[in-house]
């Protein structure tokens, strides 16, 4: 799935009936469905039910289940609200008549009023790095298992990360990390599709920032990850097949659980959107 056009018709769901939609799913090296697919599917299943000069500006997601590659998603939609200038939606993803996932979303006219944003970090630009599939071709068959699988896989987005972290060593790393990303291939115009493929892609290098204090900074043995909760804001118009960056960190950790926030950021440094999500990192006994 290395260009962006299969991961648009992965997000763009059938419908069954007024507010019902189902989706496929594609594996991204992990035995259960994608956290950033599911969540995108269920944005899209939103949209289509939401005016189309009315743009996605906050989303709040659960994740209560994992997902099943081999059955397609059922997403139902609730049209919670119509105000005069704000549309709300409430969407549940169903796999065997359970919810897998759940998704609050609000939209918004586009409206003036005052700006302002905190500073875009100071780092290498996208140029002067090489991508997580160069890595995986650097170091080859040297690579843990898990870590060549994941890297292995073909994706829609090309990440390129500012900070190296040796594969090979159990060293601690401050909680942060800034990867640049974009799409492969050019994408069309429609600005829901943008955002779309934005949500989808938020859902990477997110938790594993978590680890990084902890000796944990590509070996993911012996660890159970997933991602609980995930929220997102939009804050301008953006292009996902333009460069991006993804400044995170990690606050805080405790109770097997991982804590982080992102800030996106354009080539031209405008804030694009913020992230916050909660992970469980739970240790798996041998």
């Amino acid at each position: 799935m290395k260009q962006v056009s299969e991961l648009l018709h992965l997000l763009d769901l059938e419908q069954l009936e007024v507010n019902l939609f189902r989706g496929q799913s594609r594996s991204v090296g992990s035995a259960r469905v994608f956290g950033g697919q599911v969540l995108a599917q269920a944005l899209s299943a939103a949209m289509r039910t939401v005016p189309k000069d009315r743009f996605v500006h906050s989303l709040h997601g659960y994740f209560v289940l994992p997902g099943n590659l081999d059955i397609p998603i059922v997403f139902e939609v609730d049209r919670i609200r119509d105000g005069g200038s704000f549309t709300t939606r409430a969407v549940k993803a169903i796999q065997n008549g359970a919810a897998i996932f759940h998704l609050t979303a609000s939209f918004h006219l586009d409206q003036e009023g005052y700006d302002h944003q905190v500073d875009m970090p100071d780092v290498l630009g996208y140029d002067e790095l090489v991508s997580y599939e160069s890595m995986a071709r650097q170091f080859g068959d040297k690579l843990p298992e898990n870590i060549r699988k994941l890297l292995s896989v073909e994706r829609p987005i090309e990440f390129r990360p500012v900070e190296f972290h040796n594969p090979f060593a159990h060293e601690i790393y401050e909680p942060y990390r800034n990867v640049w990303f974009k799409t492969y291939g050019e994408m069309p115009d429609e600005r829901h599709e943008h955002e779309l493929v934005l949500a989808y892609a938020s859902d990477y290098n997110l938790l594993t920032t978590a680890l990084l204090p902890h000796g944990k900074a590509t070996d993911y043995r012996n660890l159970q990850l997933a991602s609980l909760d995930h929220a997102m804001w939009f804050h301008r118009p953006f292009r996902a097949d333009e460069w991006l960056l993804y400044s995170i960190d990690s606050p805080s950790a405790s109770g097997a659980r991982g804590f982080t926030r992102g800030n996106i950021f354009n080539v031209r440094g405008e804030l694009v959107a913020s992230v916050v999500q909660e992970g469980l990192m739970r240790k798996v006994k041998k």
